[in-house]
């Protein structure tokens, strides 16, 4: 078994910190590293905060945090914050809003760069979730970037998806848009006590009446996460979906589609890694120019790596 996982089973936060590091930095060691985390899996809840830049994510996850702590439970937050462009790393605004938490030995919060990645999610994300649960972290929360209504990729990776909006934002415009709005499991309308709030929720409840199942309807909370309002009542809906979640068949058709997904994404990452690393090494491949047809050369390239590459 992998070293560093060998040190998570004694509890060894350093180790954690380095395994998220290996796999954020696509270290050759990184599968051997998964397959171990993989096998130490414990069904961790898995939570993902989505939504608009400005929204109060940060907030809202702070007093998660210590609502979620006075249970008794242990919690990690995974907040992916936009690319530096200078340093390629994370702004990490996302851990200055949680700093009261870093003495927390049962708290443990990790920003992560997009570095590019489209979907509100950085690449690994999924791998850091899988290490945290590994550790043996109760909940798991993961907080987009700000997102709009095409960066879906949070449903990939949670159980429970909560979609916060605030009134007067513009929100009210995008709500029916497809997309973001149909991976929300709840709806959070954070900043409650701002003018437009009854709107809001009114136009939420056409939507949740128009997607509602026979065995669940999407929840609308009111939060005022400055105040700490709302906060005990976001946590009882998050449990109800997890409840109805294992109560029924939704949980395992959903966990069978994320991880058809996830295996679907690790093939072609495989198969990028050998392609790529046939093209660096072989001078026979004719250089690319502002004039070249990409479409022709992406398929030649492809064809002489399926003729001469080692697969």
């Amino acid at each position: 078994m992998h070293t560093l996982v060998e040190r998570m089973k004694k509890q060894d936060i350093r180790a954690l910190a380095k395994a998220i590091t290996l796999v954020e930095n696509d270290h050759p060691e990184k599968l051997s590293l998964l397959r171990d985390v993989f096998s130490m899996e414990k069904h961790a809840r898995h939570i993902g905060i989505t939504g608009s830049p400005g929204a109060g994510k940060s907030s809202l996850v702070n007093q998660l945090i210590s609502h979620i702590r006075a249970e008794g439970k242990t919690v990690a937050v995974i907040a992916v914050d936009p690319t530096s462009p200078f340093s390629g790393g994370a702004l990490l605004g996302d851990r200055v809003r949680m700093n009261q938490h870093f003495t927390d030995d049962g708290v443990y919060i990790r920003s992560m760069a997009t570095r590019g990645s489209l979907g509100g999610l950085a690449r690994a994300t999924k791998d850091a979730l899988r290490i945290c649960d590994a550790y043996g972290f109760d909940v798991v929360i993961v907080e987009t970037v700000g997102v709009g209504q095409s960066e879906l990729d949070i449903m990939k990776v949670v159980d429970t998806t909560a979609l916060v909006l605030t009134p007067n934002s513009g929100d009210v415009l995008q709500i029916f848009k497809a997309g973001i709005m149909e991976i929300a499991d709840l709806f959070v309308i954070n900043k409650g006590d701002l003018p437009g709030y009854g709107k809001l929720k009114a136009l939420l409840k056409e939507l949740v009446m128009m997607t509602a199942t026979e065995n669940h309807e999407k929840a609308i909370i009111k939060t005022i996460s400055t105040e700490n309002k709302g906060i005990d009542k976001l946590w009882g809906k998050i449990n109800e979906h997890h409840d109805f979640l294992y109560a029924t068949d939704e949980g395992a058709k959903r966990r069978t589609e994320q991880r058809r997904l996830e295996v679907y994404e690790l093939v072609r990452e495989e198969i990028w890694r050998d392609v790529k690393g046939f093209i660096d090494t072989n001078a026979d491949f004719s250089p690319i120019h502002a004039e070249s047809d990409p479409y022709q050369q992406a398929i030649d390239w492809y064809q002489k790596w399926k003729k001469e590459g080692e697969y």
